[in-house]
């Protein structure tokens, strides 16, 4: 179960809000609707429509055409379908703009490992697009549920740890998606998706422009490295790699700068916990909750000294997605908490710190193991 009656009516304030995340969100807008219930979520009216990611409720789209089509496209080369996408605005006046969309991936592609693929959408330019939510987004991958619709939440509460965390992330809208399929009168009950901006915007929200090189991990800027780092080493995600660029995007100011790494796609992390999620063979674990830092190797433990104090402020703000959040139940706020708690005792003791981050020092271990078969998203 994702969420209750009971569970929902206990919260009347803004939805999965943390109060660190003026970062990146302005104040909420709009009302949503549950499966099953209705629940209204305090509003700041605005004038105009602003952009997608400027609120954090989530968002009801209608995707019409031949969806299924485009479902059933899962080839290498899969080919652009047009279909158009429906939402209504505060003033509830309905918004219907074209999209371009194909099926991406590679995991969550494939038929026997996901029901829906994953989807990226573009927004061919007009009139309509230029007076809607999406006015700044070009693109935006669309992610679908694949074992679950509620992994589809905690994935998306990821990218809102993160963005506490730091700017140079990924910003995150949740939908619940309707499909209206011109070739099927059998109707498909709504479900939770997740908008994911573009690089090129998070790259130019940031004043940097995107870095195509793969580079060594020593070869990109230290800082945010080790913030990226120590953050999937939180989540408890090993599914990623700078040398190739497997779900780590890279940023830079200018051509004289280190590149700054940016992550993103985190189901095959320990906190999202897919039923799917696995580490690679080569890193001898035994499941996604096992956490194992996947940085380079640094002697000086101090040099983790302002991550760790970075992190530690941000601790309230990052327990409260979680705690606050009226889409999640107890059981999972419970272990996810007790989680947490575990990498911040981590954190939080120098002998720890050494043995946790220290380890890809250890030439006989898998710290820097190259793993194989990795692909760039």
């Amino acid at each position: 179960m994702i969420f209750s009656k009971s569970t929902i009516m206990k919260y009347n304030f803004f939805f999965c809000m943390a109060p660190a995340m003026f970062l990146l969100l302005l104040p909420l807008q709009g009302s949503t609707q549950d499966i099953k219930d209705s629940v209204s979520i305090p509003a700041h009216k605005t004038s105009h429509e602003t952009g997608l990611f400027d609120s954090d409720n989530f968002l009801e789209i209608t995707l019409s055409g031949n969806v299924h089509e485009l479902f059933d496209d899962r080839s290498d080369q899969s080919g652009i379908h047009h279909l158009r996408l429906t939402y209504k605005r505060e003033d509830s006046s309905v918004v219907s703009v074209p999209v371009e969309a194909k099926t991406r991936g590679h995991f969550r592609k494939l038929k026997e490992n996901c029901y829906y693929p994953p989807i990226l959408l573009h927004f061919p330019s007009g009139d309509t697009l230029k007076s809607s939510i999406f006015k700044e987004d070009s693109k935006l991958k669309l992610g679908m549920p694949c074992k679950g619709e509620q992994y589809i939440i905690y994935e998306w509460l990821v990218y809102k740890m993160y963005n506490v965390i730091t700017p140079n992330s990924f910003r995150a809208r949740l939908v619940k998606i309707k499909l209206d399929d011109s070739k099927s009168k059998k109707a498909t009950a709504p479900f939770y998706g997740m908008l994911l901006e573009d690089v090129q915007e998070m790259a130019e929200r940031n004043r940097s422009v995107t870095v195509k090189s793969k580079l060594r991990p020593e070869q990109t800027e230290t800082s945010s490295f080790l913030t990226m780092a120590v953050f999937e080493y939180m989540i408890g995600n090993t599914d990623w790699s700078v040398q190739y660029l497997q779900n780590i995007k890279l940023i830079s100011a200018d051509s004289n700068s280190a590149p700054i790494t940016v992550p993103y796609d985190f189901d095959m992390s320990g906190i999202v916990n897919t039923p799917y999620a696995a580490p690679a063979e080569e890193l001898n674990m035994r499941s996604v909750r096992e956490r194992r830092y996947r940085g380079y190797c640094i002697q000086d433990m101090k040099t983790f000294d302002k991550t760790i104090e970075l992190y530690n402020s941000r601790k309230k703000d990052i327990y409260s997605i979680f705690t606050n959040c009226p889409l999640l139940d107890e059981k999972y706020i419970k272990s996810t908490i007790k989680f947490l708690d575990e990498f911040y005792a981590t954190i939080n003791n120098p002998n720890a710190v050494k043995k946790e981050f220290g380890y890809p020092c250890d030439k006989n271990g898998t710290g820097n193991v190259v793993i194989k078969g990795l692909k760039e998203e």
